[in-house]
């Protein structure tokens, strides 16, 4: 059986991180996401919630804002849980496996308080050696 969501739309308000007791990061959010029309009908916008889990959670809250455009893939999962008045709610959601922000980092929230996400390469070390000078011409394509 096939479950797999991929979806692209703006997050419609901050996320807001939360732990779970176990001390594992979470973040639940909403994704606007347009819905074509055909013939002279306006475009509409499908919010879908979504979940994201420990790192990508993380990501979420420190470097996503408002309006911010995302890309994600994940699965729909389906669950229930007893609300305070003791009613049964529903909720449908996608469960992210990959988060990707889609638009440029200069419209990131806390631009001044937060620094961009470095890209570590485990298995490479930095080498301190010679600046090498290569111009265009140098390179065989």
């Amino acid at each position: 059986m096939i479950n797999k969501s991929i979806l692209v739309g703006r997050i419609t308000k901050d996320p807001t991180l939360k732990k779970t007791p176990t001390g594992k990061s979470v973040v639940s959010f909403t994704l606007a996401v347009n819905r074509k029309k055909y013939g002279n009908d306006k475009d509409q916008a499908d919010f879908i919630n979504c979940v994201a889990w420990n790192s990508q959670a993380d990501f979420l809250a420190n470097y996503i804002g408002k309006g911010r455009l995302l890309g994600i893939v994940g699965k729909l999962q389906s669950r229930t849980y007893e609300d305070a008045s003791g009613r049964t709610v529903y909720v449908t959601e996608v469960v992210t496996d990959e988060v990707q922000a889609l638009d440029y980092a200069e419209n990131r929230r806390n631009t001044q308080s937060q620094p961009e996400p470095e890209t570590h390469y485990p298995n490479y070390e930095q080498h301190e050696g010679p600046i090498i000078d290569i111009t265009s011409d140098d390179l065989p394509f």
